[in-house]
């Protein structure tokens, strides 16, 4: 597949974007972890508070981070920013009617991937991204695509009952085009991200069709 940049431009894209933004992305981060927190504490309102979070993160990542910056070097940014804001109005829709999707760190398979979906999202990804050369500020931060993919995912092994189908193909496709990154640019911090993907895929294929069965907000 032909990539319209090269590795240099697309860590100076990071670069560029981290100076420009900053502190945003502690703030990003601190939405990340708060909904982590939420659904592992099952503190009061959790129902609501994850999708609210991830519908903010995929927000700033369509509009904040494609739109705004991306689309200088790729033009397919344009519709990337637009299908990641059609995944926030996603979760939006879950945060205004919270009885139909709660999140819970199980003991399960599921539970115990998306815990460590979410270590990797917020604690590994960035010590390898500077083990490989990628070190802060040219390296994708958290609220860009493919830490925040890791992360929704992550989030979304612990929905109960299974993540809806529709949550989930972004982030498949989005994993898709990271594993594209991590060898054409060297950008090997995102295989996590292929794996992530997997792993949803697995979900897909179990998901229930439709948020039919309601749980208690």
């Amino acid at each position: 597949m032909h990539v319209p940049f090269s590795a240099s431009e697309f860590l100076g894209l990071f670069r560029a974007y981290n100076h420009a933004v900053w502190p945003v992305q502690a703030l990003l981060l601190a939405l990340g972890l708060g909904a982590s927190v939420a659904a592992f504490r099952q503190l009061p309102g959790t129902p609501r508070i994850v999708p609210l979070c991830l519908a903010l993160l995929w927000a700033w990542t369509g509009a904040g981070y494609h739109l705004a910056f991306f689309r200088a070097i790729n033009p397919l940014a344009t519709l990337f920013g637009i299908l990641c804001l059609i995944q926030a109005g996603l979760f939006l829709g879950y945060a205004f009617h919270p009885g139909e999707l709660a999140f819970q760190a199980t003991r399960s398979l599921p539970g115990l991937l998306g815990g460590l979906l979410l270590t990797y999202a917020f604690v590994v990804y960035p010590l390898l991204s500077r083990a490989f050369g990628h070190p802060y500020p040219a390296s994708p931060t958290f609220g860009t695509p493919c830490p925040t993919t890791i992360a929704t995912i992550g989030l979304l092994l612990w929905a109960q009952p299974r993540a809806p189908r529709r949550l989930l193909l972004l982030p498949i496709a989005w994993a898709a085009v990271g594993t594209l990154a991590a060898f054409q640019f060297g950008m090997f911090e995102d295989l996590g991200l292929t794996v992530a993907g997997l792993i949803a895929i697995a979900c897909l294929l179990q998901a229930r069709p439709s948020a039919a069965g309601r749980v208690p907000a």
